[in-house]
C-alpha cells in the first residue's frame, strides 16, 4: 500500500534526540519510498531506505541544480557561481576538480599534527576555565573553525568576526533578516580575501587556487562551500557525538579501553547521527524507482538519517555500536557530489574525541540530557547549541 508523508516532520521525539524524527522511521517501515508535499505545496517523493537513497544519489537523471527544485509557486534561483555542491556536470566537475589533489587522504594525514595543536589549545584553555564548560564553544566549533581558517587564509585577526557571522546564517534559528546580513558580511569578506590571495598568495588552498582559470567570483563560491562544509558539520558532529557517547556509557568505556577503536567509532557515530540529514534531487526524466514512477520535474527527498538507520542494511540500526562490522553509511553523501572534505573531518574527529577523552576521564553532562539545547530540525545540519559539561577538577 502506497504510503505518504504528509509534510516532511519538524521535531524529534522527546527524549530521543539522536534518532531521527518519528514520522520518517514510520514512513520506512512501510516502505523505502513514500509520497510526501515540499515546501511550497508542490507534490514529490521522500525516499527513506538505504539501498534507493544511495541509488538515487549516483544516478545522473536526478539534477543537483538549485534551479530545478520544484517547490510549487516558491521560486528558486540558481547556484552562484563556484557553489558547485547545487549544480550538475560539467559545470560540477569544472569546481571540484581544482580542489580534488588539495584534500587527498595523504594530504589531510599530514594536516594530523596540527590538528593535535589546535585541540591540545582548546583543552588546555577548557581546563583551565573549568571544572564546566560548554562543549561547543571550548571545543567543538573553535577546532574545524580554527582548521578551515587556515586552509582559507583567513587572517587570525579576522577569524572572530568571520566565525560569528558564519555561525548566524547556519544556525537554522537567527532571523531571516540577520541571515541575510550575516550572509552577506561573509561573501564580501570572501571577495576581499580572495582579491588578497591573488595579489599577495600565502600558504593555504584558497592562494593555490588563485591558479586556477576560476575567476574571483567563483573563487568566493568555492570558499564559501569548503567554509560550509568544513565547519558547521564537524562542528556539530564533534559536539552530539560527545553526547552521545556521554549517554552511552558502555560504548564510551570500551572507546576508553581501547583507543583503537576511534577509526571505528568515528564511522559509527557519522552513521547514528548524520548531522547532514537531508538531500535534494530533481528528476530529469521520467524515473523508476523503487516500484514507483518519479516524473520528470519531481523533487524527491532523500532523508539521509534514516538511511543510514535502515534494518535493511544495518543490524540494530538504533543502536550504537562502536565494534560494528557492517559500515558502509552514507553520511558524507555518495556518487559525485560525495564530500571533498571527508578525510578532513576524519581525522579532525580522531583527534579530537582521542584528546578530549584523554585528557577528562571524568567527563560527564552538567545538566540532565532532556536539558540539553539542541538545534531545531528545520536547521541545514542537526546538533546541539550547547553542552554543558563538567567533570572532576
Amino acid at each position: 500500500m502506497e504510503h505518504t508523508v504528509t509534510t516532511m516532520p519538524t521535531t524529534r521525539q522527546p527524549g530521543c534526540p539522536f534518532d531521527p524524527p518519528k514520522e520518517l522511521i514510520d514512513a520506512q517501515r512501510h516502505g523505502p519510498i513514500s509520497r510526501t508535499t515540499h515546501f511550497g505545496g508542490s507534490p514529490g517523493w521522500l525516499i527513506t531506505g538505504y539501498d534507493l537513497v544511495r541509488s538515487v544519489l549516483a544516478d545522473p537523471r536526478f539534477s543537483s541544480r538549485k534551479e530545478l527544485l520544484n517547490f510549487g509557486d516558491f521560486e528558486v534561483p540558481p547556484a552562484p557561481p563556484g557553489e558547485f555542491l547545487l549544480m550538475d556536470d560539467p559545470h560540477h566537475s569544472r569546481y571540484r576538480k581544482p580542489l580534488v589533489g588539495k584534500f587527498t587522504v595523504r594530504r589531510m594525514r599530514l594536516l594530523t599534527e596540527r590538528v593535535e595543536q589546535i585541540t591540545a589549545e582548546c583543552l588546555d584553555a577548557m581546563e583551565k576555565a573549568g571544572p564546566s564548560a560548554d562543549l561547543v564553544t571550548a571545543f567543538a566549533k573553535p577546532i574545524p573553525a580554527i582548521i578551515i581558517c587556515e586552509l582559507l587564509g583567513v587572517p587570525y585577526e579576522d577569524r572572530g568576526s568571520f566565525q560569528e557571522n558564519v555561525d548566524k546564517f547556519m544556525n537554522g534559528e537567527t532571523s531571516d533578516e540577520d541571515v541575510l546580513a550575516a550572509y552577506t558580511a561573509v561573501q564580501s569578506y570572501l571577495a576581499e580575501l580572495v582579491v588578497a590571495k591573488r595579489a599577495n598568495p600565502t600558504d593555504d588552498v584558497l592562494s593555490e587556487l588563485t591558479d586556477s582559470d576560476l575567476t574571483d567570483e567563483e573563487l568566493k563560491g568555492v570558499s564559501l562551500i569548503l567554509l560550509a562544509a568544513g565547519l558547521d558539520t564537524t562542528a556539530n558532529m564533534l559536539a552530539l557525538g560527545t553526547f552521545a557517547l556521554l549517554q552511552n556509557p558502555a560504548q564510551l568505556a570500551a572507546l576508553r579501553a581501547d583507543p583503537a577503536l576511534t577509526e571505528k567509532a568515528v564511522e559509527e557515530l557519522m552513521r547514528y547521527l548524520s548531522v547532514a540529514k537531508t538531500f535534494w534531487r530533481t528528476a530529469l526524466e521520467d524515473v523508476e524507482v523503487g516500484g514507483q514512477l518519479i516524473e520528470a520535474g519531481t523533487t524527491v527527498t532523500l532523508s539521509l538519517n534514516t538511511a543510514n538507520r535502515d534494518p535493511k542494511r544495518f543490524t540494530d540500526p538504533h543502536v550504537l555500536d562502536l565494534r560494528r562490522q557492517d559500515g558502509g553509511h552514507l553520511a558524507f553523501s555518495h556518487g559525485v557530489h560525495q564530500c571533498l572534505g571527508q578525510q578532513l573531518a576524519r581525522v579532525e574527529m580522531r583527534v579530537a574525541f582521542t584528546a578530549l577523552l584523554d585528557r577528562f576521564p571524568t567527563l560527564r553532562l552538567a545538566v540532565p540530557a532532556e536539558e540539553v539545547s539542541l538545534r531545531p530540525e528545520t536547521a541545514d545540519i542537526y546538533g546541539v547549541k550547547s553542552l554543558p559539561v563538567t567533570w572532576d577538577a
